[in-house]
């Protein structure tokens, strides 16, 4: 079923023209986006509650020691008790590390998530936000009312102090 998964979120990652990466090598189901330095390891709910604890706990290990920048996304058509037990044990085992859990419900909601996340965290992206930061910052200290009212009692303080 996550082999399926995979196959549609690959096409309609190609179909949508994203520079994307495969690494079944390093562990099977993984997408990666180059331009972004992010990878995904996507994963079935069902299929983790099914096998051991141990294989998948294994399989998202190696996957976050190899990627620093990394997301699991999550399948399950509905999130139950049993899903969410899941989650819960996979965030203990990884407290403290830089996975981060993507719960989807389906492919289309999979390839939102992860092309929002490519997206915010490319560097032309990155650095148009820190440009609108800086940018916006200025406007708001050149045009606050705070800041024209302190410009003047600097003035009136500079005509009684002559120093």
């Amino acid at each position: 079923m996550l082999k399926q998964k995979n196959y549609e979120i690959a096409t309609a990652l190609e179909n949508q023209s994203h520079k994307i990466r495969y690494s079944d090598s390093v562990e099977n189901g993984s997408i990666l986006f180059s331009l972004s330095g992010v990878a995904f390891l996507l994963m079935d709910a069902n299929e983790c509650i099914m096998s051991a604890e141990e294989i998948f706990l294994t399989k998202m290990e190696k996957f976050l020691n190899i990627h620093r920048n990394s997301f699991l996304v999550l399948f399950a058509a509905l999130y139950g008790p049993e899903e969410w037990k899941l989650i819960f044990r996979i965030q203990q085992r990884f407290l403290g590390s830089k996975l981060r859990i993507l719960p989807v419900h389906n492919t289309p909601n999979a390839i939102n998530l992860m092309c929002t996340i490519a997206k915010t965290t490319s560097k032309p992206y990155m650095d148009s936000v820190c440009y609108r930061m800086i940018t916006t910052k200025a406007y708001i200290v050149e045009q606050s009312p705070v800041w024209k009212t302190l410009q003047k009692i600097k003035l009136n303080s500079d005509s009684i102090n002559p120093n």
